[in-house]
């Protein structure tokens, strides 16, 4: 169990103009990760050190994205502004999470404009879309040589992540602690006051620190 990526809403200025303004910041262009067709959304992905990616990803006008959670999630957080949506933990083997969680897992792809497909299965998005302190869980099938996070330029590692909410709560969720899928990556736990999830996260990049 690992911290796979970051997931980030465009804004109300869209896809295009919300990865510039943060790839400005973070010193680095996003590339473009092409369509979800299952969940009538698409992204564009920008990748970390340690293997880890940074996705921002927009709501499509299409009748999948009222239908998936994952599309139901981006829409309704872009709705509010956009901004972070939540943080996604990779596991090697989803079936014990389904056993935990009482339901199955779904299928995700992801065509990229090279025409390179991605798959893989997810769970726990709607506890994500109930509580936004909790991540969800993807089991990856494709080739470990075709993860978004390959192709880092090591500039960019991900310092520290700032969740407002309950490493209890989470830990119940992950079934083991917290720490354990968080371990390289330093974590600032703040009490929630109104909508818990993740509040900021900081990047250390070849300007200094940069906190988004």
């Amino acid at each position: 169990m690992r911290l796979d990526h970051l997931s980030y809403a465009a804004g109300p200025d869209g896809l295009a103009s919300t990865a510039r303004r943060i790839g400005e910041l973070l010193g680095e262009n996003f590339t473009n990760g092409g369509i979800h067709p299952r969940f009538g959304t698409r992204n564009v992905v920008l990748p970390l050190a340690d293997g880890m990616y940074l996705e921002v990803v927009e709501v499509l006008d299409h009748p999948a994205s009222d239908k998936a959670p994952f599309g139901q999630a981006v829409r309704a957080r872009s709705a509010l502004g956009g901004g972070w949506m939540g943080w996604v933990v990779a596991v090697d083997d989803i079936r014990p999470i389904e056993q935990r969680l009482g339901r199955e897992a779904v299928n995700g792809n992801r065509h990229r404009p090279d025409g390179v497909e991605l798959k893989w299965q997810q769970i726990g998005v709607r506890g994500l879309q109930a509580d936004p302190q909790l991540p969800f869980f993807v089991q990856w099938e494709s080739p470990a040589e075709l993860h978004p996070g390959n192709g880092a330029t090591g500039n960019i590692n991900l310092h520290c992540l700032e969740i407002a909410g309950d490493p209890g709560r989470v830990s119940d969720w992950l079934g083991q602690s917290v720490d354990a899928p968080l371990e390289d990556v330093k974590v600032e736990w703040i009490a929630p006051h109104g909508t818990p999830g993740v509040v900021a996260a900081q990047f250390q990049t070849r300007d200094g620190l940069v906190r988004i």
